[in-house]
C-alpha cells in the first residue's frame, strides 16, 4: 500500500518506519528542510532502539522517502497519516492549531479519495474537527479515522511491530476495510484490531495514559506513606503486584513521572471534562501529587546539609524522563536541576542519551561528565533521576574515591539498603529505610 505521513517526529518517525518494514511505500512529510535531507542519508533524528536498523534498511530498498512538500504526500499516499504536535496550552488543554493547520491545507490540495488518520493524541471530537476542516475546503469524497498510538519511548518499534491492540475509530466501511489490511501483518498472532467509533478511540488513548499515569502517582503517595509509618514500600509493592487484579507493572515509586505523554494527556482529559461539565477529582489529584513528587528529593537533600546548599556540588546520573531515550519532555531530572540551581548549587551531569537536550536547555549551567564516574569529581552528593541500566551495578569503590561525600539520594531506588550500608554510604531512597 501507499502510506503518507504528515510529521517525522518520534510518533511518525516510527509509524513511517514500521510500515515501510512491512512493505508498504512510505513517503514522509516534514517542512523541516534540514531535517529532511539528515534522513535522505540515513541519519535517525531521535534516539530509539532498534529504529536505525529498521530506518537504513527501508531507506536502502527504497520503501522509505522523504519531502518537505504535502501535495507529494497527498498524491503518494491512499492512507494519509497525520502525526503532528499536539503541545500542551497554557490552560492545559491541547493544542490542534498544527493538526487543524494541516487538514485544511489537505482540503484545498486533495484530488481523489484519502483515509485521512489521525495519529496523534488528539481530544474528543477532534476527529469531527479535522473533517469538517477539509469538507468547508473540497467536495471530494474522504474519510477521517482516529487510530491512536500506544507506544512506550525505548519500546516503541517492538510495541508497533508487535502491539497488544490497534484501536480504529471509523464509522466508514470503506475506511475501515483499508486499516484493516493495512494492519493485518502487524497481528497475525491474534492481538485483536478494535473497530469502533471515532470519539471512543480519541478517548481510548487518554483514559489508558491517565489511568497509568493515576497507578504510577498512588504508588508515589504509598511510598511517602510508608516513610511516615517506617514501612517498606518494596515489600508493599510486591504484596500488591501478586495480586492479579492489580498486576505487578508500574508500581514502582519514584520522583514523579514525566515525558511527552502522561503529563500532557492527563491535564489534557481533565480540561476536556471542564470543557463538558464535568470535573475529573482523581486526575486533578494526580496532577498535583505528580507535581510535588518530582520535587520530593528537595527537602531531604536540604535537611540533610543544614538547609544551607550554597556552594554546594552534585552529580546527577539520568536526565532523560526515563531510560533508553533521548527525550527530557517533564523531566523530574529538569525540576531537580533548576531548584538546586535557585539554592546557589553547582552540578555535574550524566546522560547516556539525554546530554545534548539538556545542554540546550541549561547551556554553561552544567558541567557536562563523559561518563558517570566523571560526574562524581569533588562532588557532596550524587542524585540518581534515571534508571538507567548502566547505573545498576556501580563501582561503589571508585565512587568512594571520587566523591567528596559519601552520599547518594535515589530518585529511583535502585540499589538494596543493605548492600548501600554496607559500602558506608549515606543513602536516601523513597518510601524505603533511610541510612544516614
Amino acid at each position: 500500500m501507499k502510506i503518507s505521513v504528515i510529521g517525522t517526529g518520534y510518533v511518525g518517525l516510527v509509524t513511517g518506519t514500521c510500515l515501510a518494514e512491512t512493505g508498504n511505500d512510505v513517503l514522509c512529510i516534514d517542512i523541516n528542510q534540514s531535517k529532511i535531507d539528515q534522513m535522505r542519508q540515513g541519519i535517525v533524528p531521535i534516539y530509539e532502539p532498534h529504529l536505525d536498523v529498521l530506518f537504513e534498511r527501508n531507506i536502502k530498498a527504497n520503501r522509505l522517502n522523504f519531502s518537505t512538500s504535502l501535495v507529494d504526500g497527498l498524491d503518494h499516499g491512499e492512507i494519509i497519516f497525520l502525526a503532528l504536535p499536539t503541545p500542551e496550552d497554557e490552560d492545559g488543554s491541547a493544542d490542534l492549531s498544527y493538526v487543524l493547520g494541516v487538514a485544511k491545507e489537505i482540503g484545498k490540495e486533495i484530488k481523489d479519495y484519502k483515509v485521512i488518520v489521525d495519529k496523534s493524541t488528539v481530544p474528543v471530537g477532534t476527529s469531527d474537527k479535522v473533517k469538517a476542516v477539509i469538507a468547508n475546503e473540497t467536495n471530494v469524497d474522504f474519510d477521517v479515522v482516529s487510530n491512536p498510538e500506544f507506544l512506550r519511548e525505548g519500546f516503541a518499534v517492538d510495541d508497533f511491530m508487535k502491539p497488544e491492540r490497534i484501536v480504529v475509530g471509523s464509522s466508514s466501511e470503506r475506511a475501515t476495510n483499508l486499516m484493516e489490511k493495512l494492519y493485518k501483518p502487524f497481528v497475525r498472532s491474534g492481538n485483536p484490531i478494535l473497530v469502533m467509533d471515532e470519539r471512543s478511540a480519541e478517548l481510548t488513548k487518554y483514559a489508558a495514559n491517565s489511568f497509568l499515569a493515576t497507578k504510577i502517582t498512588f504508588m508515589n503517595e504509598i511510598a511517602n506513606f510508608c516513610e511516615k509509618v517506617g514501612a517498606d514500600v518494596d515489600k508493599v509493592r510486591v504484596g500488591m503486584g501478586t495480586d492479579s487484579r492489580i498486576g505487578k507493572r508500574f508500581l514502582f515509586p519514584g520522583i514523579g513521572y514525566g515525558g511527552s505523554c502522561f503529563p500532557k494527556d492527563v491535564k489534557a482529559l481533565y480540561k476536556s471534562g471542564q470543557d463538558n461539565n464535568y470535573e475529573f477529582d482523581i486526575l486533578k489529584s494526580v496532577i498535583k501529587v505528580n507535581d510535588t513528587q518530582k520535587r520530593i528529593l528537595i527537602p531531604k537533600i536540604e535537611s540533610h546539609f543544614n538547609n544551607d546548599l550554597k556552594g554546594k556540588t552534585f552529580g546527577i546520573w539520568g536526565l532523560a524522563f526515563k531510560p533508553e531515550t533521548d527525550d527530557i519532555r517533564e523531566a523530574p531530572s529538569l525540576y531537580m536541576i533548576q531548584d538546586l540551581l535557585n539554592k546557589g548549587a553547582s552540578m555535574r551531569v550524566f546522560d547516556p542519551e539525554a546530554m545534548s537536550n539538556v545542554q540546550k536547555k541549561f547551556e554553561d549551567k552544567l558541567y557536562y561528565a563523559d561518563n558517570m564516574y566523571d560526574a562524581l569529581t569533588d562532588v557532596d552528593a550524587l542524585i540518581i533521576c534515571t534508571e538507567w541500566s548502566i547505573f545498576r551495578t556501580p563501582d561503589f569503590q571508585k565512587l568512594r574515591s571520587e566523591m567528596k561525600s559519601h552520599v547518594i539520594f535515589d530518585g529511583r531506588n535502585l540499589y538494596d539498603v543493605n548492600d548501600v550500608k554496607n559500602e558506608g554510604f549515606s543513602y536516601t531512597s523513597i518510601g524505603r529505610h533511610n541510612i544516614s
